[in-house]
This record gives structure tokens, C-alpha cells and sequence, in this order.
């Protein structure tokens, strides 16, 4: 038989292993959304903003080269923020048991280009953790970047908040629904691709002729059980 597969054959395999392709389908999508209701710890997310600008004095507005260098020291600031100096404190404060290391990997910084608003972004799977993780990363960065930089210029404009309506933003269970039907799909074609590929059995008589090169000639038809015994009786009739 020729090595190669036309879409016509897979689409035949399909339709023979329909039956396959749905159980796999099926148990896959079953397997990733009991995961993600009962077994895929929830994470939330809390923010908090903070504004670095100079300090103002009274009637005196910011010009365009203050804001210049305001931007400046934002990829500066995003480094003092997630340092070991102010994460530490917040460990301490917060009593948590955990490193600055470990810590630094829940804090996310997201500026606009352009402006001078940061938010701190914080990952954990109480919501009233990342809360307060928000909050108070952004109050001793507030404090310690005075003594750090000899500078004022930190305000915290809006804290994160801890409300009953908020969500986890993981596991996404209508997303990983989604891929698992896609995956559950692909794997249940792929297996019988295969399985067709390498099934080197001769079903027919297009397979014969494919095998040998030789054009069929006749078919015998096959004779059932029923008409076996008829034919038996025929014969003894005759005789």
C-alpha cells in the first residue's frame, strides 16, 4: 500500500474512529475542568498606584524638564521598590513568612510610557494578602526612598483595596476549557493518524491490487452461515 495518506484516507480514519477521537475528546476537557474547579489553587490580584513627581512648591508648577526627569527615575524607582531594602521591611511588618527572593516574584511594576504613575502589582492566593502586600510595599518605598535618595517626591494615590466581589484572575476555567477541547481534539486526530499509518492489515480489495500492482479481476463474495446450510440442502435434494 503507498506510504503516503490522502485526505480523503484521514478523513475515512476520522469517520471510522469517530467513536475514539470523542472518548478522548471527552476525557481530556472532563480531566483539565476538574482540575481547575477542584485541585487549581485560586491566585488574586491587588494593585496600588503611585504618583513620583517633584516636590512642589507653593504656587509653583512642574515644568517639562521636571517631568522629564520624573520619568527618568521611574526605571530607577522600579528597581528600589522590588530590592531586598524595602521588601525585607515588608516582611517584617507584615509578619510573612517568606524572603525578599521569594516575594520579588509576586510583584509585577506596570508604568504607561509617558507617565508617572506606577502600579504595584501583587500575586498571591488570598486576596487579603496581595492586599495588604500591596499596600504596604508601596508605604515603605514612600518612606525609605526619602533616606535612600534625599528626595519627596512619592504619592500614593490609590491603595488596593480588599472587596468580596473581586475575583481570581487564575485558573481562567472557560480559557483552559477551551485549550483543553482544542488539545483533546488534536491528540484524539493524532492518535488515529497513527494508528491508520501503521495499520498494515488488507481490508479490501483496493488493498490487494495496491500490494501486488495487479488490477482485481473478480471478487468472491462472502458466504454466511445461512447460506451455507441452504446450499447443504440443495445438495442433498439433488442427490
Amino acid at each position: 500500500m503507498e506510504d503516503k495518506m490522502s485526505i480523503h484516507d484521514l478523513f475515512k480514519a476520522i469517520k471510522k474512529r469517530l467513536a475514539l477521537i470523542i472518548s478522548v475528546f471527552l476525557i481530556i476537557v472532563t480531566v483539565i475542568t476538574l482540575i481547575s474547579y477542584f485541585y487549581w489553587p485560586p491566585t488574586y490580584e491587588a494593585s496600588t498606584q503611585i504618583l513620583i513627581n517633584q516636590k512642589a512648591f507653593e504656587k509653583e508648577q512642574l515644568n517639562t524638564q521636571d517631568i522629564q526627569t520624573n520619568l527618568q527615575l521611574i526605571n530607577t524607582y522600579n528597581v528600589i521598590i522590588k530590592s531586598p531594602v524595602i521588601l525585607s521591611e515588608v516582611i517584617t511588618n507584615l509578619n510573612l513568612d517568606t524572603t525578599p527572593d521569594l516575594l520579588t516574584n509576586k510583584i509585577s511594576l506596570i508604568s504607561e510610557q509617558n507617565s508617572q504613575v506606577v502600579n504595584v502589582i501583587v500575586e498571591d492566593q488570598e486576596l487579603k494578602k496581595a492586599v495588604e502586600i500591596a499596600n504596604m510595599t508601596a508605604k515603605v518605598f514612600q518612606e525609605e526612598i526619602s533616606v535612600l535618595m534625599n528626595v519627596d517626591n512619592v504619592t500614593i494615590l490609590s491603595p488596593a483595596l480588599d472587596k468580596e466581589y473581586i475575583k481570581p484572575i487564575s485558573p481562567n476555567i472557560p480559557l483552559n476549557v477551551v485549550i483543553a477541547a482544542v488539545i483533546g481534539l488534536i491528540i484524539g486526530v493524532g492518535i488515529t493518524f497513527i494508528m491508520e499509518y501503521f495499520d498494515t492489515t488488507v481490508k479490501t480489495e483496493m488493498d490487494i491490487q495496491e500490494l501486488v500492482g495487479i488490477p482485481v479481476l473478480g471478487l468472491i463474495s462472502p458466504i454466511t452461515q445461512k447460506t451455507s446450510k441452504k446450499l447443504k440442502r440443495g445438495k442433498k435434494t439433488s442427490v
